[in-house]
């Protein structure tokens, strides 16, 4: 909450009194206290986690009994692990640590030899990137365009002499996946789906992170399903599940709790590196108590976003990019285009002005150390030129917009936005 004395009060109204008869004249107007403002939403805080989890935390903190491969059968983390895979209709699911972990562990599963050209979108997190470098093999950087989504013509040229390709929906906006695997198909390419932002979007009617060979997604608190930390593997390849497992840290004959695959698990066990990147039965427990939820969150995330988008596109200044005809969006934030004349200067004063009246908004480029920033990956060594996505995120917009808000905190992050936008460009 920022300091009182930047939030907006309502104009002082004055009060005249009573004449008296004995008064020579009107008394000194009093004013009246100004209306109380209305508080600025909160928009970092999670949901609180269902009811349903509380008991199973509490079996599990009274027991002792939070690792995963504690029990024979049925441990919080294999129950979600079935859960999630028939949510997401997919034959195998593995529960992780992390997202970042997962997309790791579908690197390594797939068995890509030492420096293999990765193709992953410019536009995405730092995470990425690391998880790629960490697999032993190479990113390479694929343009980004103003509507945040990969530029197929660049992707396309970038895929010569790759091995795999990562495509992070990031932010929940989903590039063209019909183009994206018709070009990987064609060269016999792997496609990992960094579903992190994408849980509950839907692509031609197919889940998002179920299109590629694996989907990757997060459970890290600014998530659809917040659980802190956490992340999960889908896949419908025996083989690669099979690794992943191993590699995940089923040493010795844990892979014996995990359901199938055993001759598969046999071949693999003592050939594979431990990475010890499993999900511990807390997590899961929490995870899949909101299981049931993701289908109201998705539902209240894209009302949501729609109401302050239509209010947003009616500003001069301002474009929030439209979803694709095949698109059913899945959002817990909003971006934006900052259009027309905008300076760098400009952008930044848009940000403090939105700040002054209680709206958190960043910039993509212009937000110091950004991690999304592709010139901050100095782990990638030199800084590649990428124009197309340099351009959109010194004007890409990001705003927290959780599916629990109410309909006025939506207003008053609109017309913060809207003023923010009209004190810089008049």
């Amino acid at each position: 909450m920022a300091p009182d004395g930047l939030r907006p009060t309502a104009p002082e109204t004055l009060d005249a009194e009573p004449l008296d008869a004995a008064s020579p004249g009107p008394a000194a107007p009093a004013p009246a206290a100004p209306a109380p403002a209305a508080p600025a939403p909160n928009v970092y805080d999670a949901e609180a986690i269902p009811q349903a989890a509380w008991a199973e935390v509490e079996r599990l903190l009274r027991s002792g009994d939070l690792f995963r491969y504690t029990a024979p059968r049925d441990a919080p983390v294999s129950l979600l692990e079935a859960d999630f895979a028939a949510e997401m209709g997919m034959d195998y699911a593995l529960a992780v640590s992390s997202c970042s972990s997962a997309l790791f562990l579908a690197l390594k599963a797939l068995d890509l030899p030492a420096g293999a050209r990765v193709v992953i979108p410019a536009f995405t997190f730092a995470a990425v990137p690391s998880a790629v470098v960490h697999a032993g093999c190479v990113p390479v950087l694929a343009e980004v365009d103003r509507s945040l989504r990969l530029d197929i013509a660049d992707f396309t040229d970038k895929l010569e002499g790759a091995a795999a390709v990562i495509i992070s929906h990031m932010r929940g906006h989903t590039s063209d996946m019909d183009a994206i695997l018709a070009a990987c198909d064609a060269r016999g390419l792997p496609v990992i789906e960094d579903a992190a932002h994408s849980l509950g979007t839907t692509w031609g009617g197919r889940k998002i992170g179920t299109l590629g060979r694996i989907g990757c997604f997060s459970f890290q608190s600014y998530k659809m399903v917040n659980a802190g930390e956490g992340g999960m593997l889908v896949t419908n390849d025996p083989e690669i599940a099979a690794r992943a497992v191993i590699m995940s840290g089923a040493y010795e004959h844990n892979w014996k709790k995990h359901p199938g695959l055993q001759n598969s698990y046999l071949h693999w066990q003592n050939r594979l590196p431990l990475y010890n990147m499993r999900m511990q039965n807390l997590s899961a427990a929490i995870v899949r108590a909101q299981l049931p939820e993701i289908g109201r969150r998705v539902a209240a995330g894209r009302a949501n976003h729609d109401h302050v988008a239509a209010q947003l596109n009616g500003s001069a200044w301002m474009r929030v990019p439209p979803a694709l005809p095949q698109e059913e969006r899945a959002p817990d934030s909003l971006q934006f285009i900052l259009e027309g004349p905008w300076t760098d200067e400009g952008a930044r004063r848009f940000q403090e002005e939105a700040k002054a009246r209680e709206v958190s908004v960043q910039v993509f480029g212009l937000s110091q150390d950004n991690a999304r920033a592709f010139w901050n990956w100095q782990f990638l060594g030199e800084t590649p030129d990428l124009p197309k996505t340099r351009d959109m995120l010194m004007r890409a917009c990001d705003v927290r917009l959780p599916a629990r808000l109410s309909r006025a905190e939506l207003d008053f992050i609109a017309a913060g936005l809207i003023a923010a936008a009209a004190a810089v460009m008049g």
